[in-house]
């Protein structure tokens, strides 16, 4: 995502997205706090939540510190119960939650409630990785006097940072928010967590964190609201690393203030990603309805508004018309923001009068509050390749742009310029497992995640996960925001060095009274 756009409504400098005391928010009611709104209607929705003053951000991230030494030294396996407690504590509300997270997102019931379940699998998710214990990476190295140099009794393992920021995301108010993946992680890796709130959804933020809060100990899990909140959290002294989802924008200003503190810290973000998809001939000739029709059901879930929405196709012009077709059928829905709203629409207005991309066809708007159609759009990959900045911007939400080839081959110099993204795909016919080979290869070096005749909304859970990858896509592209390895976010090395064994850790410690999994003298394995 560029400047000016509102993948989730936080841009600008240091912008995070919130209304300020007397701002006029959304439908253009003045309010107090952070208002939630009905996307449905545009009109407000609950009472607004209070904005976290300076004092009350200074007041929390002093508890997350005061906190931290406890809950890190807590064994892994009793940190894992909380998580598990934590986990059951919100399933015991989720018809609740998710009555009040409808209201403010309009992402419907059946979508919220798979929601969330995901949000507590990943608590418990968490909580094996815990009890599994190779997440500390121990390693134990014999001495060796006869080396050179010599080499002394070393053991290394990786130990939590200490309280650390999360700032939650407008599209996935549980996954992605206030108990998701970066807080179940920070919370697993024995670090103390402060979560920045969504303004897209703050009564839901609210009442999620009342549930996290009447679970774990006191100081380690805290919740603040408001624009200026987010900047505190992220210049105070005791917040160690900050984990971000949103714009390129929001999280570029938020990434050079972590930077510029004089402590600079870690600031893992998820910003744009364009997600291209590249369908090899045959596999379009093979079906071409079917897989239009896939490929619009990906574009438009959610409204579009996913962060692995495949915005870039690469097709054969043969397959265009059935594309438009579906895309003609499509019936858009309510953004969950007035902002994210209006900044589709002008992005994808100014692409169209921009003279590069014909707009081929266009949906159907639901006729609700901030509703919005679903685009496409073609552009020939001469074309495209001369203008790849312009063409690459992501409009976040349900648009897509097509760029049609004639041969296959013309896109090897092509994809390795594109900007990161998430994820890449590639559609192919038995026959082309060949070029599909080149072409992945192509894409590599730009991407997160590699897909195989799929599709890439829809992010596993699970220890094989990546969802990262270069620049704009994180500002790590060494690290996930998703899966069991997400924790290693907040972790880093310590190495021991000729201490009695008494004085250890656990994981480090003689007879592996852990019984996890070790590398001994190079070896990997559970002694």
């Amino acid at each position: 995502m560029t400047d000016g756009q509102a993948r989730d409504g936080q841009a600008g400098e240091v912008q995070v997205g919130d209304v300020q005391v007397g701002d006029v928010q959304g439908g253009g009611v003045r309010v107090n706090g952070v208002q939630g709104y009905d996307p449905r209607t545009g009109e407000p929705v609950g009472a607004p939540v209070p904005e976290a003053s300076d004092v009350e951000v200074d007041a929390l991230a002093r508890a997350g510190a005061a906190a931290f030494p406890s809950w890190a030294a807590l064994p892994a396996a009793e940190r894992a119960s909380v998580l598990d407690a934590v986990a059951d504590a919100l399933d015991a509300s989720s018809s609740a939650l998710v009555e009040v997270a409808d209201a403010e997102t309009a992402l419907g019931v059946p979508r919220l409630t798979t929601e969330l379940k995901r949000t507590t699998n990943q608590l418990r998710l968490f909580g094996e990785v815990l009890r599994e214990g190779s997440y500390v990476e121990a390693t134990l190295d014999s001495a060796n006097p006869d080396i050179i140099p010599p080499r002394p009794v070393l053991r290394r393992m990786l130990r939590p940072l200490g309280t650390v920021g999360v700032f939650s995301a407008s599209n996935f108010p549980f996954a992605f928010s206030v108990a998701g993946g970066d807080t179940a992680s920070a919370l697993a890796s024995g670090c103390t967590v402060v979560v920045k709130a969504h303004p897209s959804h703050p009564r839901t933020s609210h009442e999620t964190a009342r549930i996290v809060e009447s679970v774990v100990p006191a100081g380690v899990f805290g919740i603040v609201h408001g624009q200026q909140a987010g900047v505190a959290l992220v210049e105070h002294p005791a917040i160690k690393a900050v984990g971000f989802t949103g714009s390129t924008a929001g999280g570029r200003a938020l990434f050079d203030l972590a930077n510029s503190r004089p402590d600079p810290i870690p600031f893992y973000g998820e910003l744009g990603s364009v997600n291209p998809t590249v369908v090899l001939p045959d596999a379009a000739a093979a079906r071409p309805e079917g897989f239009a029709a896939e490929f619009v059901g990906s574009l438009t879930l959610g409204v579009g508004q996913f962060c692995t929405n495949p915005g870039l196709l690469f097709a054969p012009a043969d397959l265009v018309p059935a594309l438009a077709d579906a895309v003609t059928a499509a019936v858009g829905g309510p953004m969950l923001n007035e902002r994210m709203c209006d900044s589709y629409r002008s992005g994808t207005e100014g692409l169209a009068s921009s003279g590069l991309a014909e707009l081929v066809a266009r949906g159907t708007a639901s006729g609700e509050g901030w509703s919005v159609e679903p685009r496409l759009f073609q552009v020939s990959l001469e074309t495209f390749a001369e203008n790849l900045e312009k063409l690459t911007e992501e409009h976040f939400g349900p648009a897509g742009v097509v760029v049609t080839y004639t041969d296959p081959a013309d896109l090897e110099a092509v994809l390795p310029r594109l900007p990161g993204t998430l994820t890449g795909t590639v559609h192919a016919a038995e026959s082309e497992h060949d070029e599909a080979g080149r072409v992945a290869e192509a894409l590599r070096p730009v991407v997160g995640r590699l897909i195989f005749n799929g599709w890439p909304t829809g992010v596993a859970v699970a220890w094989g996960m990546h969802h990262g990858g270069p620049w704009p896509a994180t500002t790590s592209p060494l690290h996930t925001s998703v899966g069991a390895t997400s924790i290693r976010r907040w972790l880093a090395p310590v190495s021991y060095q000729s201490w009695p064994d008494g004085l250890l850790p656990a994981e480090l410690r003689d007879g592996n009274p852990l019984g996890i999994p070790r590398r001994v003298d190079g070896v990997l394995g559970v002694h």
